[in-house]
């Protein structure tokens, strides 16, 4: 089973250093999807996280292998793009 697989509705997207990135709105082409209200300053819309960058999922948690300052800096808009 992968990773992916096993990230429900909810659940906290943590960077390997236990900051909070997110919360799972689903997961969606390979990529989690976070609700809008993770999204900052561009709260109006969902950005997403790649799949690739799953470590694991743990209880209610997914860890990512980067550090939460740095996987926000790979989050993507809808469309691929890089979030500006």
């Amino acid at each position: 089973m992968s990773e992916l697989s096993k990230i429900r509705e909810h659940m906290e997207v943590i960077g390997a250093d236990g900051a909070h990135v997110g919360t799972v709105d689903k997961v969606e082409g390979g990529r989690i999807k976070l609700i809008k209200a993770d999204g900052g300053s561009h709260s109006e819309h969902h950005h997403f996280i790649s799949g690739g960058l799953v470590a694991g999922v743990e209880g209610d948690q997914v860890r990512l292998s980067a550090n939460g300052d740095v996987a926000v800096s790979f989050e993507e808009e809808e469309s691929g793009e890089a979030v500006s």
